[in-house]
Order: structure tokens, then sequence, then C-alpha cells
């Protein structure tokens, strides 16, 4: 089974979600007519990170961010992982994402399970608790966001259930730490023998420089596509599904695993 997976390598407007939804929206438009089955956004796409608007600009409920996406996947018969945007929940702000299919059903919602220090996240948002499992597309999948990649645990344990084909990342990775993403998400691949998919943005938000370099990576942890640094891009690619089974029937990883010593 081929998979065509479009990544949009985006600039945000900081605390300014009409700007953005336009710009969403013009890589849905590409991204059908380039004949994507699976179109993946970046982190925090809504409004960029600024956290302390979050009580005005955050998404209540998630209403209006499902509803677009719900459009857009329609309108364009695209499955979409929807990066992530802030959202208000009760009282509590999250780090959401959304992932919906070509008919506009939302398939899963996941928040940030891990919040980033160095960008105050812990100050403003709460942390999530919830793995983040679904099939979209006939494929099975896991999604996470940012510096959920630095907790391997995590991963696993959401790549153990099934175990997934494809790891799904939303980021906003900046440019001083753009090799360290890329290190840590071709170890991913390897070690959950799987497809990753990372959309990371470009543009600057306050004192943050964003680097790109959005990969898609194989099983093998070779890099099958790969977006330029801090340029704009959809990023573009198929990939053979099969080739997952390949390399886990060469070195049964999931098979081999003893968690009982683990914890």
């Amino acid at each position: 089974m081929t998979l065509k997976i479009a990544i949009a390598q985006m600039d945000i407007a900081l605390g300014q979600p009409e700007i953005n939804q336009v710009t969403v929206a013009q890589y849905a438009q590409r991204a059908a007519a380039a004949g994507v089955d699976v179109l993946v956004y970046p982190e925090m796409w809504q409004t960029g990170y600024a956290l302390d608007q979050l009580p005005t600009l955050a998404d209540r409920g998630g209403a209006s961010t499902q509803q677009l996406l719900a459009q857009l996947a329609k309108k364009y018969h695209l499955n979409i992982v929807g990066g992530s945007v802030a959202t208000q929940q009760g009282e509590q702000f999250y780090n959401t994402m959304y992932v919906v299919d070509q008919m506009g059903q939302l398939v899963s919602t996941y928040h940030k399970a891990h919040l980033f220090g160095l960008m105050a996240e812990e100050q403003y948002i709460a942390a999530g608790d919830h793995k983040n499992t679904f099939e979209l597309a006939g494929v099975s999948a896991a999604g996470v966001i940012c510096y959920d990649i630095r907790f391997p645990e995590w991963l696993r344990a959401m790549m153990a259930e099934g175990p997934q084909q494809i790891l799904y990342v939303a980021a906003e990775w900046p440019i001083q730490r753009i090799d360290q993403w890329q290190i840590l998400l071709q170890a991913r691949a390897i070690e959950n023998q799987a497809f990753v998919v990372a959309a990371n943005r470009v543009g600057r938000d306050a004192d943050n420089q964003f680097g790109g370099r959005s990969l898609v990576i194989d099983p093998l942890g070779q890099i099958v596509a790969q977006a330029r640094d801090m340029d704009e891009a959809l990023l573009v690619v198929t990939i053979d599904i099969a080739d997952e089974k390949t390399v886990r029937g060469q070195i049964p990883v999931f098979h081999d695993r003893r968690p009982e010593l683990y914890y």
C-alpha cells in the first residue's frame, strides 16, 4: 500500500489566527492539487507561541478548529493531521492536536503530554495524560507534539499498541537545535521500526527562529524526503507502507520486548 503525504512547512503569524487560517487553507488547496492522501500541519499553527494571550486567543472547546479542519478535509478530500493549536477546555489551556479523516470526521484528539520549560509552556498550559493512536487513510498511526520526541518511552508506549506504522510529529523547533531534531527523529524511526512524518514550522516568534527541515524518515532511519531549513514549503512524498513490515520481519523488536523488566 502506498500513501502520498504532504507536510505544510509554514510560517506562523504570532497572535493572528485569521491570517494563519488563510495560510492553512492555502496549503490544503496545494496539497489537493498534488493528489495527496494525508496533509500534516505544524505545532501551534493557529496563533504561534502567544501564550500570554491565551485567554483571548485559545480556541474554546476546540470547536472552531475542528470545524475548519473538517471543512478543508471534505472540500479537498484530504486526511489531515492538524498539527496543534491552543485550546481551552474548562478552566485549563492545552496544546492540542486534532486528526480528521477525508469525510471531515474527528479521528483523534491529543493534548501535548510533555511541556517545554524553555518556552515556559508549563506556566500557561496543562499537560495531557492520554496516548494518541488512531487509524488514518487505512494506516495505523500515532501522533505527538514537539518536545514529546525526547521521551522515547512515551512514544514506545504508543507505538507498541499495534504496533503503529507511522509516527506523526508536529513541532516548533528552533534553528539552533535543528540537527538534534533530525537525529532524534531518525532514532525514533529506527527503534520503533516505523515511518516518521515530522512537520516543523519556519519563521520567527519573539526571540525564536524556527528551523524547518521537515522530514519523512523510513523504518531504517533513512531520510526519504526533507524540506530546506528556514524556507516555507509543501513537502510531498509517496511512501510504501510495506517497507515497515519488511523491516519488522527481519528484526522483531516488538516481539522481543520484555516490558516486565522496564517499569
